[in-house]
């Protein structure tokens, strides 16, 4: 079933706006689901507009994937990802040292109340070495 012409008009401005690279309702992307957009119909209308097809397949002969904006965005996401892996590498080294640190702080802890049990809870004080010359 073909468009009605007041749809094929509407198609026919889209695709002139996009090729202008003047898009007034998308990202501006050579797209057929960006034509349908910026001609306010649905996907499923461009289909069934064969000739208007035809045209954007000639006009268009390889279709852009990615803006120059969609490009950037993933360029954006792949280094947060990378700075995020980064991160996570440094805590999970961080994390290790507190580990062992907390480790070796049991074990202090321990001898020193084995220490205090040794001796009765008796506190000895040494006299400190004089500093004379």
């Amino acid at each position: 079933m073909p468009v009605s012409a007041a749809t094929e008009t509407k198609l026919r401005q889209a695709m002139a706006r996009l090729l202008a690279g003047e898009p007034q309702h998308t990202d501006g992307a050579l797209t057929k689901e960006n034509l349908a957009r910026e001609a306010k119909v649905s996907h499923a209308t461009v289909h069934r507009a064969e000739d208007i097809l035809a045209e954007w397949d000639a006009k268009v002969a390889r279709p852009v994937l990615r803006t120059p904006g969609e490009v950037q965005r993933d360029e954006t996401i792949a280094d947060l990802r990378r700075q995020l892996r980064e991160a996570r590498a440094q805590v999970t080294e961080v994390q290790g040292k507190f580990d062992a640190l907390a480790a070796v702080t049991a074990n202090l802890y321990a001898e020193t109340i084995a220490l205090k049990n040794k001796t009765g809870g008796r506190q000895r004080l040494a006299a400190l070495p004089s500093q004379e010359h």
